[in-house]
């Protein structure tokens, strides 16, 4: 190193300076090792260092490193010598950031762990797609991630390998334990290290897993929903069962023990081994839950928080305000600090008054007080008379200007600060342009002006037209130079005014606030004088020292010291940038030694760079230093600096009694310094505090467990003057008993006024009086809050523990946000996280402050180092601290928001996080462990029994919760009722009355008819379809048929064929071609289940059953017998069946539920012909009506509305195939404009994709014709509870193109019955209420107001169809519930399915479901149908078509949907309602449970890169506004959750798909 100072660093090229800088910071923030730092730097300057003779510079290097290093000895060692050798390390401090560096920490850090050790904790790490979060091509060279998507063999093998790799270096658990202890970074033992060293992807741990999971049912059913949907686009639309279950099959296994237990998942499923490892890791015994914290009671909760009995409390005698020595009287002081300057500008001109360096560290510029003087004097009088006009000057005085220069540039600061001092206009120092909320401090202050240099204004981003920008959220600025070229030298005769020191504004210093917002705090010309004056006494300053400032010089100490006090004592300043510091850390030590300077400015960080820089120079000395004013030693952690600075320097002459921490805050100014002690006397002690009492506020010398101390220094004493109380920091400022944690609060001349512009605020600051216990004002002397955190000790020192914006109050207990930045730091990090760049806050979710703390993770971390570190922070604060932590994030290398001086913005940081903008790429949260004020879980208690008193049509005093359509009785038909009891029969009857009336329309994707079919032509082909049944395929009545059709007439004429024949058709969605294996199984399953002995289709799906493709999904040699109806013998039927009673079956309806459950429901001729009947009477459709259908015509009320009413009422049917959209999505609209549709009928899927395809197209629609104004009613065909928000869109959208805000309203049917309501021309307008979601979870309704907290809107599903009876019913009683009350819908009507078909025939089932009847209160004994889903009536003030009043029926959703957690019931959409509001990138959401976790899934519609922003988000809302924590956060591609036909989610396949690791999800996170 020695030829390099000769050469000298700034003979070297920039850049090579810059990275040599860059380095060096690298270093002194611990992110480089020691070694890797000599070799960097080496090979930068190989180039340039000149060759030893003969001697390989290789060799060279070496002798270079070769430096005698002090003992870097080994833990034991160490530990046992003295602590001066203890921290006469080599450099390889670099381990560990020294700002917190507190060895007794660390050691307590790395107890808290190895006691975890024993407890083996096994947490199972989140699973993460590879292509996610590419950081830097570091990732090329990581091994492959264990955990990627699939999980063969071979993986299994190498993670076996891996955690016996890792079990040896476990063996020793100690082994970086003791590394982190010596603080060398070289021994890499642990770097395999997978998450904790549990390895628990073994195949042998996984049996243990397994052991554990309970597997019922060993006859695992065959697997049909292996889909893995790998496109981004969704699948088109599939019906998928799971494993298997068809309603009644299964006589052995209940529902409840396939959601318990692993069934029907590949055992060596990855992802329930984690489930497991997460199951295991919740049972842990955990912190104990807060008494009572509230009671979620029927109405509201209740807080109720219960101190802990056991909780340390103040003891000592209530303070007494501490008073600082007197303020001396000098009699040369002079009477303003203007008048300084004016002094030494005109006697001393020639007196150094501040020296600037250049980037190398070497003094480039000494302003002398002569130029000081006259050059502010120039700019006062510039800013006086030269801006502006004569009668109309720009500035008066008291006006406020902001000062806005670079941190390199303190002379042109110094003389635009003390120009506006002598123009008595009131400078406003801020940070170089830019952030918004320095904006909001220019509008509070009224600011119009900004002064700053030429270099800076220049650097200024500007318009097109070269005027500066208008930054976001600033007031408009006139900008002004005050380069010396530009100001006007003021006349002789004009001086400026100059008077005593008053309570008029001085200057404004910006501070800004924990929220991060930026105030100013006013200080008087007296408080700048007195606090000048206070300063000079506390620190003996006289005239001519030189002082040292690395601090920022536009506020705080570096300003007090360095601009102000500085000219008071006519003092010589060397000011350090903070830019120089980054190149060249050790430049303050070198100006020290240079000037002889006997005071010094500094932070901890500057102690710390320059011990890690300290050996590039051998022959600094720093005897000359008086004092070594430490400006952050209120910090807790700053102890440790000063002790390892000092005994590192004490060798160069720096006396212990030296070094001076002090306290400071922009509101109070300085509140304590240690005075500079007399040599040899013995230095002040130290405090050692218990955490636990410093938690509650409590001085505790600490004796129990010395891993939770906290040591800390004194600031030394109150400032001369000055007089100091500690209040209590919450509430009335009462004063705090000698042993208790206060506020400190001063009182003096010397302290900030006011925050400018801010009245309210100001109050409760700057003007406190103190109370008793009592509450009585003490004295009537008003003190200013300090923002400080402390006590005054014996001998009246004053120590500082934490600021009030570090303050997290979480559960009633305070932790400080530096102490836990301390701890995360103290876990052995080098690998994973940069040191001085982690961020701790608290954000209120759920009734109580949670801990968040951020990182920034290195390039180079892998998974497996990230999350271990991580899960060891999260032990260690847990152990220390006693709290848990709720969310850990590691984002990547710098990109967490900076603060201009280069630390971490926190509230910008915490405002990203709660806007989930902060991009993570490891996160790990912990919500089981930290939220423990959960209400209890609810016990069910007993409901209403046949004991309750009924009176008449009352329960309990309300009326019963009944409805009912209009009475098919009374309502008179033609006479085709009477004559044709048949479908089959209508249609002969209208192939000979109107024989070329066209019944049906089919349209392709441009909308043009491809086919047709009237009423002949119909029953023609019916025939031919029928006579090839009974010839080919041998069929005899009642035999079943599988109808295998796309969309359109084939199928309609298939379906009368077989009536035709006497066959039972049975209607199936055709299989995807694209996705035979996720579709096929589903046939396979319907044929199989309904015993079909034929089944027809056309040519192309024949071939299809029969290909190879399709050999790979299915066995199909044992397909029944196929036949295509594509060409048809022209052969007459010899007779049409005629079914000898109404009862007897007519088809099978196969449906599979959202929740997987495969269901086959029997409907009877008398029932088709009764639903044909209810629907033409509640529509009015009749033979010259046209309605447009645009729906999946296999099951429900798609399939009858497709097939079977046109036929039973005559109207003609358009139909379109809801998979011809994909290809024009104004197909279906066009249509009903062209046709002039009155009623048309759709799905959800239908409705979404016109609502988000042609959303932003309505002007386009327009300008083709297209207009919706015929439209009288748009019904959307489904089988849950209303979408309100789609529905109102989808309105509100086509307004413009003519659709009536009435026409849209939804039906409701379900399997037992498949129309119960549909909302038809007559009768009230659908209505809508608003229902409390806390009472819906305990199964009550209770109606509110529009915008009321946890409201949910419903709306009414359409109006009950004529013949059709419903009641709300109590499922577990079976007894009949009140008005307005949630129970189970039951049905009564003539079109009731007539049961399950089902392969064992469970009667049970069957009369359970479709033949119940009330436990009490019905003399009638009525048979009800049970519907499965939860719903209520609510009377309404409306008028129903038969004059009485209306009752509306809300249905709420399906029971067997329904998540029972807590004792609570929730529906799945209202959490995911939740969820996909959190954030706009989340595409689709869909909830589900697995042994009793809540799983979320959501879609990212965003980039990769924000899918664990969502993880803390969704986390937050479901415990917000659901009371349950999420289990696991899993977030996919868009188009994974599976959606069927109907646009309903089949959440129980994604559950399998999950299960059995076929989603190939982007992240997994598992929640702690």
């Amino acid at each position: 190193m020695a030829e390099l100072a000769a050469a000298g660093v700034s003979s070297l090229p920039r850049e090579v300076r810059e990275q040599l800088a860059e380095l060096e910071l690298e270093l002194s923030e611990g992110d480089i090792t020691q070694k890797g730092y000599e070799k960097k730097r080496a090979k930068l300057l190989a180039p340039y260092v000149p060759q030893t003779q003969g001697v390989d510079p290789v060799l060279q290097k070496e002798s270079r490193t070769q430096m005698p290093v002090p003992s870097a000895t080994p833990a034991s060692a160490s530990s046992s010598s003295s602590s001066s050798s203890k921290f006469h390390r080599a450099r390889s401090g670099g381990a560990r950031d020294e700002r917190y560096r507190s060895d007794i920490h660390t050691e307590a850090v790395q107890a808290a762990l190895a006691k975890h050790k024993e407890q083996k904790m096994a947490l199972p790490m989140p699973t993460k797609r590879r292509s996610t979060f590419v950081q830097s091509p570091a990732d090329a060279c990581t091994p492959p991630d264990t955990s990627s998507a699939s999980e063969d063999e071979g993986s299994l093998r190498r993670q076996a390998a891996l955690s016996a790799a890792l079990h040896q270096s476990l063996q020793n658990a100690e082994s970086w334990i003791n590394r982190s202890i010596q603080g060398s970074s070289t021994s890499s033992s642990a770097s395999s290290t997978l998450s904790h060293g549990e390895g628990k992807g073994t195949s042998g741990s996984l049996a243990d897993v397994f052991a554990n999971t309970r597997i019922e049912n060993f006859s695992v059913p065959p697997d049909v929903t292996a889909t893995t949907s790998s496109s981004s686009a969704r699948p088109a639309a599939i019906d998928l069962p799971p494993s298997g279950i068809v309603k009644g099959m299964h006589k052995g296994s209940n529902r409840s023990s396939l959601m318990d237990t692993a069934d029907g998942v590949p055992v060596s499923s990855r992802v329930s081994t984690k489930i497991q490892q997460l199951l295991n890791t919740l049972k842990r015994p955990k912190r104990p839950p807060l008494k009572e914290f509230f009671v979620d009671d029927f109405e509201e909760i209740v807080e109720v928080p219960q101190p802990d009995p056991n909780q340390p409390k103040p003891e000592g005698r209530q303070m007494t305000p501490v008073k600082g020595e007197p303020l001396g009287v000098v009699c040369n002081w002079p009477p303003a600090l203007e008048a300084a300057l004016q002094r030494w500008g005109t006697t001393q001109a020639k007196c150094p008054c501040l020296t600037a360096l250049d980037v190398t560290g070497k003094p480039v510029y000494t302003l002398t007080y002569g130029k000081l003087w006259s050059r502010s004097l120039k700019l006062a009088y510039t800013l006086l008379n030269k801006l502006g006009t004569k009668n109309e000057p720009v500035l008066k005085p008291g006006d406020r200007v902001a000062l806005v220069y670079p941190n390199n540039d303190p002379v042109m600061f110094m003389v635009a600060f003390y120009g506006c001092l002598l123009a008595e206009v009131i400078p406003v120092p801020i940070e170089d342009a830019g952030g918004q909320q320095i904006g909001f401090l220019l509008g509070s202050c009224g600011i119009a002006l900004a002064l700053t240099t030429e270099v800076c204004l220049k650097g200024l981003p500007k318009t097109q037209n070269g005027e500066i920008v208008q930054f976001k959220g600033w007031p408009r600025l006139k900008w002004v130079v005050t380069d010396s070229k530009y100001l006007s030298k003021s006349p002789k005769d004009w001086q400026p005014n100059i008077s005593a020191a008053g309570t008029e504004p001085a200057y404004i210093e910006y501070k800004t606030s924990k929220e991060g917002s930026v105030m100013g705090v006013t200080v008087s010309r007296i408080a700048m004088l007195s606090h000048c004056q206070a300063l000079s006494q506390a620190c003996n300053y006289s005239e001519g020292e030189t002082i040292v400032n690395v601090l920022d010089f536009k506020k705080d100490a570096g300003l007090w010291h360095g601009i102000l006090t500085n000219v008071m004592n006519k003092l010589h300043t060397i000011s350090v940038p903070y830019s120089v510091m980054k190149t060249c850390p050790l430049s303050w030590v070198q100006r020290v030694h240079a000037h002889k300077a006997k005071v010094a400015l500094v932070k901890c960080r500057d102690l710390h760079w320059a011990m890690m820089a300290h050996r590039d120079q051998r022959d600094v000395s720093l005897s000359s230093l008086r004092m070594l004013i430490v400006t952050d030693g209120a910090n807790p952690w700053s102890v440790s600096s000063c002790d390892a600075f000092l005994s590192l320097f004490q060798s160069h002459g720096l006396k212990p009694e030296a070094i001076c921490p002090c306290a400071t805050s922009p509101e109070a100014m300085t509140i304590a310094i240690r005075r500079p002690g007399v040599p040899g006397a013995p230095l002040p002690g130290r405090a050692i505090l218990s955490m636990n009492g410093l938690s509650f506020g409590v001085i505790r010398v600490n004796t129990e467990d010395k891993n939770s101390a906290l040591t800390v220094q004194d600031v030394g004493h109150v400032m001369p003057g000055g007089m100091m109380c500690i209040v209590k920091p919450d509430g009335p400022p009462q004063l705090c008993k000698t042993d208790e944690i206060g506020e400190i609060c001063v009182s003096s001349r010397a302290g900030g006024m006011m925050y400018y512009g801010l009245a309210g605020v100001t109050k409760n600051t700057f003007e406190v009086i103190p109370v008793n216990s009592a509450g009585s004002p003490v004295g009537d002397v008003p003190f200013v809050r300090s923002g400080l955190l402390g006590f005054v000790g014996p001998g009246s020192l004053v120590f500082v523990v934490g600021k009030m914006d570090g303050l997290l109050m979480v559960s009633g207990r305070r932790h400080n946000a530096d102490d836990i930045v301390a701890t995360g730091l103290a876990v052995e990090s080098i690998k994973t996280v940069y040191r001085g760049r982690i961020a701790v806050f608290s954000v209120s979710v759920f009734y109580d402050e949670r801990i968040v703390v951020v990182a920034e993770q290195r390039p180079d971390a892998s998974e497996e180092d990230s999350f271990q570190w991580m899960s060891r922070v999260l032990q260690a604060i847990d152990s220390i601290h006693q709290v848990g932590v709720y969310c850990l994030a590691l984002v990547p290398a710098n990109t967490l928001p900076k603060t201009p001086l280069g630390g971490i913005h926190i509230s910008q940081t915490k405002q990203h996080f709660l806007e989930g903008s902060l991009h993570p790429c490891n996160i790990l949260m912990c919500p089981h462990t930290c939220v423990t004020n959960l209400p209890k879980p609810r016990q069910k208690q007993p409901g209403v029994g046949p004991a309750s008193v009924m009176v008449g049509n009352l329960v309990a005093g309300k009326r019963i919760a009944q409805a009912s359509g209009r009475d098919l009785g009374q309502i008179e038909d033609n006479d085709l009722v009477k004559k044709h009891q048949f479908l089959t029969e209508v249609l002969q009857w209208r192939a000979q009355a109107t024989p070329d009336h066209p019944l049906f329309l089919l349209l392709n994707a441009k909308g043009t008819t491809v086919c047709t079919a009237t009423c002949l032509q119909l029953h023609k082909k019916a025939e031919r379809i029928a006579s090839v049944l009974c010839d080919r395929g041998h069929l005899n009545a009642g035999d079943n048929v599988v109808l295998l059709y796309p969309p359109g007439i084939e199928l309609i004429t298939a379906f009368y064929g077989c009536l035709y024949a006497g066959c039972i058709p049975v209607t199936v969605r055709p299989p995807h071609a694209q996705s035979l294996t996720a579709t096929l199984p589903t046939v396979r399953m319907i044929v199989e289940v309904s015993k079909a002995a034929c089944i027809l289709t056309t040519q192309t799906l024949m071939r299809l059953l029969k290909s190879r493709e399709a050999a790979a999904a299915v066995d199909v040699k044992t397909w029944p017998t196929i036949i295509d109806t594509d060409d048809l013998p022209r052969k007459r039927l010899s007779q049409i069946y005629k079914p000898p009673t109404p009862e007897m079956l007519a088809y099978l309806d196969f449906s599979v539920s959202t929740t997987g459950m495969l269901t086959g429901v029997k409907m009877s001729h008398a029932a088709v012909s009764g639903l044909c009947r209810a629907i033409k009477l509640q529509c009015e459709l009749y033979s010259s009506r046209q309605i447009a259908i645009c729906l999946d015509p296999y099951c429900g009320l798609g399939f009858v509305l497709w097939c079977l009413c046109s036929v039973y009422s005559g109207h003609q049917s358009i139909l379109i195939p809801p998979m011809e959209l994909e290809s024009n999505l104004f197909l279906w609209l066009s249509t009903v404009s062209q046709y002039k549709i009155r009623d048309t009928f759709c799905s959800y899927s239908v409705m979404e994709l016109c609502t988000k395809g042609l959303g932003n197209q309505v002007e386009m629609l327009k300008a083709r014709g297209i207009n919706l104004s015929c439209v009288r009613t748009c019904v959307v065909v489904a089988e849950e509870r209303p979408r309100v928000s789609l529905t109102h869109s989808f309105s509100k959208l086509f307004k413009d193109i003519g659709l009536s805000s009435r026409a849209v309203s939804t039906t409701f049917g379900s399997r037992v019955n498949v129309a119960i309501c549909l909302q038809g021309t007559s009768g009230p307008d659908p209505t809508t209420v608003y229902v409390d979601l806390k009472s819906l979870r305990h199964d009550r309704v209770r109606l509110v107001e529009r915008g009321a907290p946890q409201s949910l809107l419903l709306s009414e599903s359409g109006k009950i169809l004529p013949g059709v009876k419903v009641i709300i019913v109590n499922p577990e009683t079976k007894g009949p519930l009140g008005d307005s009350h949630l129970g189970e819908i039951w049905v009564n009507s003539p079109h009731t399915a007539s049961g399950y078909y089902t392969i064992y025939d469970n009667e049970t089932l069957q009369a359970d479901h479709f033949n119940t009847r009330l436990s009490f209160g019905d003399a009638a004994q009525t048979l009800w149908a049970r519907t499965g889903y939860l719903g209520f009536v609510r009377r309404t003030e409306l008028t129903a078509a038969s004059g009485e009043r209306h009752d509306a029926l809300y249905v709420v959703g399906a029971l067997d949907e329904t998540l029972e957690l807590r004792g609570l019931r929730y529906h799945p959409i209202d959490i995911e309602t939740s969820v996909s509001r959190t954030h706009r990138s989340i595409a689709e959401c869909a909830v589900f449970t697995w042994t009793n976790l809540l799983v979320v899934v959501v879609e990212l519609c965003g980039c990769e890169q924000e899918a664990l922003d969502l993880v803390p988000l969704v986390t937050n809302v479901v415990l917000e506004e659901h009371y349950l924590i999420v289990g696991v956060v899993v977030v996919v591609d868009p188009g994974v959750i599976p959606i069927n036909s109907r646009g309903e989610k089949q959440r129980m396949h994604l559950r399998d798909s999950f299960l059995a690791d076929q989603l190939d999800p982007i992240y997994v996170a598992y929640n702690m």
